[in-house]
């Protein structure tokens, strides 16, 4: 590969790496459901699709940069959020582009998903316990206690409603780009009668993921801020 071909595709990964960040950064103006003091978006379904295009390092540095660029722009929760913020995502995104790295087909995209979602849920009620006390001034007995009413319920729901989304809109947005040539061919999961079931049962999972925070955890529809 000589160096201008070589230039070329640096240049357009960077270019899709700052489409993705724009995507997930606008979803934090145009879709957010806010449930107590926990905010709910589908940034995490872009910044994993980067990791799914680039690699699971790639998805946490677009996390890291999601993250800072909430806390100086939109955040109230300072460092608190952004290391939250970036926790979650990458915990999400890291596991789920990893899997699906070695193993570019329909399972490997369903199981790394779900993996992410697993360890995300996870990762996210450790957070909660270590830094949720400090930034809400509130006994770390208060902050378990909603283990099991809020936060274990509402990280469920987050993750699988963003991977719901990433598996509908990934093969789509990710054939247009190799089609103007802004990402090369590669292997990954085809479109078949498998996926077509798995994509409405994702449709499925989504409508349930929104009712499940509107009726039962009594969320809010916040439109941008």
């Amino acid at each position: 590969m000589t160096d201008t071909s070589a230039k070329k595709i640096n240049t357009k990964k960077l270019t899709v790496l700052a489409m993705f960040v724009a995507l997930g950064y606008m979803c934090l103006f145009v879709f957010r459901f806010k449930v107590q003091f926990l905010s709910f978006e589908i940034k995490d379904v872009f910044i994993t699709m980067t990791g799914f295009l680039f690699g699971p390092l790639t998805a946490v540095g677009v996390a890291l940069t999601e993250a800072l660029l909430e806390m100086i722009t939109l955040s109230d929760t300072g460092i608190y959020g952004a290391v939250m913020n970036f926790a979650g995502s990458a915990s999400f995104a890291f596991t789920a582009s990893l899997i699906y790295k070695y193993k570019k087909n329909l399972y490997g995209a369903v199981f790394g998903m779900l993996s992410g979602v697993a360890v995300m849920t996870g990762v996210m009620i450790i957070m909660n316990i270590l830094i949720t006390p400090f930034y809400m001034k509130a006994p770390r007995e208060v902050v378990v206690g909603m283990i099991p009413t809020l936060l274990l319920p509402f990280n469920l729901l987050k993750g699988i409603f963003n991977a719901g989304v990433l598996f509908i809109i990934y093969k789509p947005l990710s054939q247009a780009l190799k089609a103007i040539g802004m990402l090369p061919k590669g292997d990954s999961f085809k479109l078949d009668k498998r996926s077509v079931v798995v994509t409405a049962a994702s449709m499925a999972v989504i409508l349930l993921a929104i009712a499940g925070l509107l009726l039962f955890m009594h969320g809010s529809v916040e439109w941008g801020r």
